[in-house]
């Protein structure tokens, strides 16, 4: 027999745990790279106008879906139109995907927070003269070191995926939500206290005025698409979340206000991890130390970290500890996501299901564990196990699910099913002519601008990661 749905308690509660889930690491070392690579200012432009509008409207039409249904991703779906199951089946591979790797990635957020805790942060900034693409070069090597390691990052990925299968064992209310309500509030106060010290750093200005002020001459349409990407990253789009949170949502939270309260935590966020990033890498560093993935936070800020001296351990501590709570509010969300889909199709318990999931994401993340070391000539198309996972789930499938959920609302059940949820729980706080305004801009964006911008999210996504941009006149 299957145990009865979970719900959160109320407004707080979704807002908090879904807000929990779309602030991860993507906010906090992805967005400062790409927002540092594409030119700052313009970037962060970009970025918040579309995540007023393109956002807004999948984020609404996923929470939606989920509410309207009261099932999980795969169940939605059918539930709406049975032909459209194997859309739900997709988004549901997502999160299925994702989860291992991810905590693969957390388990090394866990080792730099007790290393820098422990006193052991002149370790992490370690270099030495390492053969390279460009030849012999100074590289930090506490991260190749680590990850080369067959034992240790494995216990670390463990340590990682056992916390967040604990959180998720006890439920929605006790486990998800609380710890959601504990956590975010946390978060935000170590976000701003670091973003707040980055702004009193030598030089600190000039690496603000890159980042607030818009230079309009390093406008292209791969800031369009870089920042469209991030956007998509960032708020846990087309991987079954939001639906899975909305069913836990009750009719009478205002749907509405919701969404842009879940905006609002995962933008400033975003914004002020910008702040503690590139602000102190003006000061202690230069922007040439910005890159990609793990070589912005696990190489280039310890060093940025250790050049600050005595006030380097803590800050670097402070840093690490925000990133853990940041990993561990999107891993309970995703996991919480799985383990719905599995106890919504198979009627099992939470126990059952949370004890399979985590079986299952064990083996999985085994591989991208140990593809950075005793596995690092095993690739498939050229990448790792963990890069190859991160390529598939977030530049392939996360837009081809968009891209059909759009059309599924857009031409198959309509956008005034969406719209006509969204409407309960308003009680009369949306004038006339608001109201008017947001349902048409949704309309708009679900049928049309939004299917578009997926498709060329796809397409750029796909001829990145196979180096075909520069034949068509466009370069990241």
């Amino acid at each position: 027999m299957s145990e009865k749905r979970g719900s959160f308690s109320g407004k707080l509660g979704f807002v908090m745990a879904a807000a929990g889930s779309a602030v991860g690491l993507g906010n906090i070392w992805r967005f400062p790279y790409l927002a540092a690579e594409h030119g700052g200012g313009i970037f962060l432009l970009v970025y918040l106008i579309l995540v007023l509008t393109f956002g807004y409207a999948l984020m609404k039409a996923e929470i939606a879906l989920g509410r309207k249904t009261g099932l999980s991703v795969i169940g939605a779906f059918k539930k709406l139109d049975q032909r459209w199951s194997f859309l739900g089946l997709l988004a549901a591979l997502v999160p299925v995907l994702i989860l291992p790797y991810y905590s693969v990635i957390g388990g090394w957020v866990c080792k730099y927070f007790f290393t820098f805790v422990s006193g052991g942060m002149p370790q992490t900034a370690e270099m030495a003269m390492v053969m390279t693409n460009d030849g012999l070069k100074e590289t930090p090597v506490f991260f190749s070191n680590f990850t080369a390691d067959p034992i240790e990052p494995l216990g670390w990925f463990l340590l990682f995926i056992g916390l967040t299968a604990l959180v998720v064992l006890f439920g929605v209310d006790k486990g998800v939500e609380k710890v959601s309500k504990i956590m975010m509030p946390i978060l935000i106060v170590l976000a701003l206290s670091i973003a707040v010290y980055s702004l009193f750093l030598p030089g600190a200005m000039d690496g603000l005025a890159y980042y607030l002020i818009p230079d309009f001459s390093q406008f292209s349409a791969t800031t369009v698409l870089a920042a469209m990407g991030q956007m998509f990253y960032s708020m846990s789009l087309a991987m079954g979340i939001m639906i899975t949170y909305g069913s836990y949502m009750k009719k009478d939270v205002n749907l509405e206000s919701s969404v842009k309260q879940i905006e609002m935590f995962d933008t400033g966020i975003a914004f002020m991890a910008g702040i503690m990033v590139i602000l102190p890498i003006f000061s202690f560093g230069n922007l040439e130390t910005i890159s990609p993935g793990p070589g912005l936070m696990f190489n280039a800020l310890p060093l940025v970290f250790n050049n600050m001296g005595v006030a380097g351990h803590f800050i670097g501590a402070l840093f690490f500890l925000l990133v853990l709570f940041a990993a561990l509010t999107s891993s309970i969300s995703l996991m919480e996501t799985v383990v719905s889909i599995f106890m919504d199709k198979f009627g099992w318990g939470r126990k059952l299901t949370c004890g399979v999931v985590f079986v299952i994401s064990l083996v999985l993340g085994v591989p991208s564990s140990l593809g950075n070391g005793v596995w690092k000539d095993f690739t498939i198309l050229g990448m790792d196990f963990l890069t190859f996972f991160d390529f598939m789930t977030n530049s392939v499938m996360m837009p081809l699910v968009a891209l059909l959920t759009c059309v599924f609302i857009g031409f198959i059940i309509k956008p005034e099913s969406i719209i006509e949820e969204a409407r309960i729980g308003q009680n009369g706080k949306v004038g006339a002519f608001g109201r008017f305004r947001q349902e048409t801009m949704f309309r708009a964006m679900i049928k049309y601008i939004a299917p578009v911008c997926i498709v060329l999210i796809l397409l750029f996504s796909v001829m990145d990661a196979f180096n075909l941009l520069q034949y068509v006149g466009l370069s990241v």
